[in-house]
């Protein structure tokens, strides 16, 4: 049976007249990164702060781990580590020091320390002063706060809000290792479509308060099969023979043609056809839609243009 680190029944939240969360059920499975998308004002943040306890919700119920938050907030929040919007840091401290004030309040080991340093790659700035660290070091002391406490689940709003692509670059890769590194589950939201899609193992995606999808990253693409992607010597007649066939076709901006079909059989019979029409086929294969195609689609929005390959 599945087991849930995260797990939420109906779960809503009103703001005034506004419907901020509506009817949320999510189901976050144990190890791995589950990437929460939504554009800005979707409802991501409400929710991540529902399931920390720090604002309750109207109706619905919140579950870590199994059981009840509202019942077992102290107990379960020991096993929870988090990183909301930017970190809370003293900048006239070191990184060390601001990490020795959190571990004194956790009673942590201080052994701790030195790991959490090393698994965000910052023990060589350790004695530095926080004022002196970029926005990308700053968020990677976040984390290693959020990790003294060797968590089971790591919950992270936006944590590449801000950064540059360096930064975001690093960041990327350090949530990437933390499932075989700590053993921790990952909940992370963002609106980064294309760092989420290279990292993630499962997609919740919400918009307006609603969840539109929630499964793998294979089960959302196989929900929107590509089109194929078509590359002859005569486009245009390409076009009228496969039209006339019965097949969907439109021309891109690259030059090639995309054909509304997905398997191997409809890519043997459009090859045949086209061939045996003396037309001379360079270029056949599936073309995915990417995660930020079916996120705008879902959401409402348009697809971006696709630059020529």
């Amino acid at each position: 049976m599945q087991k849930y680190m995260i797990e939420t029944r109906g779960l809503t939240r009103r703001f005034g007249t506004q419907l901020a969360v509506d009817d949320l059920n999510l189901q976050a499975p144990e190890a791995g990164v589950y990437g929460f998308l939504g554009p800005n004002g979707a409802g991501k943040t409400t929710a991540i702060r529902m399931l920390l306890g720090l604002i309750r919700p109207d109706a619905g119920e919140v579950h870590l781990f199994g059981a009840p938050l509202a019942a077992n907030r102290q107990s379960l929040m020991r096993r929870v580590g988090a990183l909301v919007e930017a970190p809370s840091l003293y900048p006239h401290l070191t990184g060390r020091e601001n990490l020795e004030v959190t571990r004194r309040m956790l009673g942590a080991p201080r052994a701790l320390i030195d790991r959490a340093l090393d698994s965000i790659q910052l023990a060589q700035d350790a004695h530095r002063r926080v004022r002196e660290y970029s926005l990308g070091m700053r968020q990677r002391l976040g984390l290693a706060l959020a990790l003294l406490n060797k968590p089971e689940l790591l919950i992270l709003d936006e944590p590449t809000n801000g950064l540059d692509p360096a930064g975001i670059h690093e960041m990327r890769d350090l949530i990437r290792r933390l499932p075989a590194e700590f053993g921790v589950t990952v909940f992370l939201s963002s609106h980064l479509l294309s760092e989420v899609e290279q990292i993630a193992s499962h997609i919740g995606i919400i918009h307006g308060g609603r969840l539109l999808f929630q499964g793998t990253l294979s089960e959302l693409q196989d929900a929107h099969r590509a089109q194929l992607t078509l590359g002859v010597n005569q486009p245009e007649q390409a076009i009228h023979c496969l039209t006339a066939a019965g097949w969907g076709v439109q021309r891109r901006a690259d030059g090639l043609l995309s054909v509304s079909a997905t398997t191997s059989e409809d890519a043997v019979r459009i090859n045949n056809l086209l061939v045996g029409q003396r037309l001379e086929v360079f270029h056949l294969a599936p073309a995915q839609a990417s995660l930020e195609d079916i996120f705008l689609t879902l959401t409402g929005g348009k697809p971006a243009a696709r630059r020529a390959a």
